[in-house]
């Protein structure tokens, strides 16, 4: 429906609804940590996260390819907002941005590696988040279907020198997940999911058999995926990564105590069991 509504009204509806679509956008406060002086927005598509984020960091950096999506948040966004049209890779150059036939970025599937629904190719300038002059980054957001390995080693200085927390969008059906799981290993992070109202350690939780059971919901579309009278079912596509040692909405506190508000309480199987291995 989106190419023949005003690309404004489709914006602010895609904001409105999209934290039922991703339930991690209205637990931002878990995510983002108090007094952020640079959010990054990686893949901005009509800007729920970079909205969301506009109210929590002094600053916020969008990096959004496809180019009709980039003008509209650069004439829409709040005035902490920098807009860069671009896609985030390990360095600068060019490449072929994909998108399915007849769509102009408006389903926010555009890839730089992702062929199989995609029909037509663009052009688009690719940067280094580690070349864009960023500082005191708290936060990063990385949706970009396929290519999040390259976007996290262009990272590399930033992610050494500031330790910002990640959300990353991972789907085994399109790109493995364990390079992107094992690179920020290396660098001392840890993953965290959401699949219900608690945060789980990514090693408690079968992130890639989760994701082929729920694979028929992420083939549905954004409207009947946030429809109030569907069941409770979701498909878990996104991690939180944090620097080892901190938990979700924690402060930094170990797990099993509350932060107050936007404290998470991590216990349950999972956790259980992720604390019994260790």
């Amino acid at each position: 429906m989106a190419s023949y509504l005003p690309d404004r009204l489709v914006a602010a509806t895609a904001r409105a609804v999209y934290p039922r679509f991703e339930p991690e956008l209205a637990r931002i406060t878990d995510l983002c940590p108090p007094g952020c002086g640079t959010a990054v927005d990686v893949g901005g598509w009509y800007g729920p996260w970079t909205r969301r984020l506009s109210g929590l960091a002094r600053r916020v950096v969008t990096v959004e390819p496809v180019p009709r999506l980039a003008r509209l948040l650069a004439r829409t966004v709040p005035p902490n907002v920098r807009v860069i049209q671009a896609a985030a890779s390990d360095g600068p150059g060019t490449a072929r941005l994909w998108l399915p036939a007849d769509d102009a970025g408006d389903r926010g599937v555009s890839s730089l590696v992702r062929r199989d629904i995609h029909a037509r190719a663009v052009p688009v300038r690719c940067v280094a988040l580690d070349d864009l002059g960023l500082t005191d980054v708290g936060f990063v957001k990385i949706d970009v279907d396929g290519s999040e390995l390259a976007v996290l080693r262009g990272a590399t200085t930033l992610l050494t020198r500031d330790r910002p927390a990640l959300f990353v969008e991972l789907e085994a059906r399109i790109q493995p997940v364990g390079p992107v799981v094992t690179y920020l290993g290396t660098l001392g992070y840890t993953g965290w999911v959401l699949p219900a109202d608690r945060w789980v350690p990514l090693d408690a939780f079968p992130l890639e058999s989760h994701q082929e059971g729920a694979a028929h919901l992420a083939a549905e579309g954004l409207l009947r995926r946030v429809l109030p009278l569907r069941g409770r079912a979701r498909y878990v596509n996104s991690v939180l990564f944090l620097p080892r040692g901190r938990t979700p909405g924690t402060g930094g506190r170990p797990p099993g105590r509350r932060s107050g508000r936007g404290g998470v309480r991590h216990d349950g199987p999972y956790v259980l069991g992720f604390h019994a291995r260790r």
